[in-house]
C-alpha cells in the first residue's frame, strides 16, 4: 500500500526552519464567508457574483490583502469584515459589500456601515483545504483546540478558520492580528502556551515564524535574540535595524533590547544562508523537492 504524503511531514523531516517564514503585508482586510464554497484562491468564493470579484480584485491590484474567514456559528448572509491596520471590525449584509467595497476601494468614509475599533486580538488558522491537504488534516483540529482553549482561558481573541496564509508545508498555520506574528507547525499542546503568550503580549517562540514587517533575515534575528534573552530570564521588546550587508554574502543585524525594569542591551546579529532541498505545497510532492535558500543566525555578538 503507498503511503499517503504531506508537504508538512516532509517539510519536518528535511530540517525546514520555521524562523525567516512570517512575512505578511500589513494592509489586510478579512471577509467572513461560508467555507463551504471557498476555491482554491484565498480570496474568492464560489458563489461571489463577478461584481464583488472585480471589487476584491480591485483592492488587491491596490495593495491590500483579501483572505476570507469563517466560523460555523456564523450566519451566511451576514458578513464580518476585519479592515488592518485600520483595526477596524464591522457586519454587512451580502447586497451591502459591494457598495462597502467601492468605498475602500476609492477611500471614502466607512460611517454609513458603523464600524467599530477593534479592542482586542484576532487568531486566524488556517484550514484551506481546497488550497493544501495539510491545512484540511493539521489545519482544523488545530482551530479547534484554539477555539476551545481560548474560551477556557477567557481570552481577548476572537479564533476564526482562514483561507491560505502562505507556508502551507509547516501546517498548521496561524497569524495573530494586530500584531501581525505569524506561528507554525502548531500542535494541541501549543495551543495553551501560544494563546497564554499571546494574552500577554509575547510571542511563543517554539512555533514562531516571525513578524510579519520583518524581513526574513531580521524575523530569524528577532527569533535568536528572544530565545537568547529568555535563557536569561529576560523579558525585553526589541529594536531591530536594517541588515549591513558583508563582503562574504551574510549580513549583520544591529539589535536593541529594553526590558521593563530599566534594563538594555546591544547585540550584532550575524546572519548566513544555506539550501535546503524542499517542497513548497502537496501539489508539489510529484515533482519531488527544489532547492531554497534560508537564514539562519550564526553568531549573535554583544556590544
Amino acid at each position: 500500500m503507498t503511503r499517503q504524503r504531506f508537504c508538512t511531514v516532509e517539510s519536518l523531516e528535511v530540517g525546514d526552519p520555521l524562523p525567516g517564514t512570517g512575512a505578511h503585508p500589513q494592509c489586510n482586510l478579512l471577509i467572513s464567508w461560508p467555507r463551504k464554497t471557498w476555491s482554491r484562491s484565498l480570496r474568492i468564493a464560489n458563489d461571489m457574483e463577478p461584481a464583488l470579484v472585480d471589487r476584491i480584485e480591485t483592492l488587491v491590484a491596490g495593495g491590500r490583502r483579501v483572505n476570507l474567514i469563517h466560523r460555523r456559528d456564523w450566519p451566511q448572509d451576514r458578513h464580518r469584515l476585519y479592515l488592518f491596520p485600520e483595526n477596524l471590525w464591522l457586519d454587512v449584509d451580502r447586497e451591502a459589500l459591494p457598495a462597502l467595497l467601492d468605498a475602500l476601494v476609492n477611500r471614502q468614509s466607512l460611517t454609513r456601515w458603523s464600524p467599530a475599533s477593534l479592542t482586542g486580538s484576532l487568531i486566524l488558522c488556517c484550514t484551506h483545504g481546497k488550497k493544501d491537504k495539510c491545512c484540511a488534516k493539521f489545519g482544523y483540529r488545530t482551530y479547534q483546540a484554539l477555539a476551545r482553549e481560548s474560551h477556557k482561558q477567557q481570552s481577548q481573541f476572537d479564533v476564526w478558520e482562514s483561507s491560505h496564509l502562505g507556508g502551507c508545508r509547516l501546517a498548521a498555520s496561524v497569524i495573530v492580528f494586530p500584531a501581525l506574528r505569524k506561528y507554525g507547525r502548531i500542535s494541541e499542546q501549543d495551543v495553551a502556551p501560544l494563546i497564554a503568550h499571546e494574552a500577554a503580549g509575547r510571542p511563543y517562540l517554539a512555533c514562531y515564524r516571525g513578524y510579519g514587517r520583518l524581513t526574513p533575515a531580521q524575523q530569524c534575528v528577532e527569533i535568536a535574540v528572544l530565545e537568547w534573552l529568555e535563557k536569561q530570564g529576560i523579558s525585553a521588546e526589541l529594536q531591530i535595524d536594517d541588515a549591513v550587508a558583508q563582503q562574504d554574502g551574510a549580513v549583520v543585524v544591529p539589535v536593541s533590547w529594553y526590558s521593563g525594569e530599566g534594563a538594555t542591551g546591544y547585540l550584532d546579529a550575524r546572519c548566513e544562508t544555506r539550501e535546503i532541498s524542499r517542497v513548497d505545497t502537496c501539489a508539489d510532492l510529484d515533482e519531488g523537492p527544489s532547492v531554497s535558500e534560508c537564514w539562519f543566525v550564526s553568531r549573535l555578538i554583544p556590544r
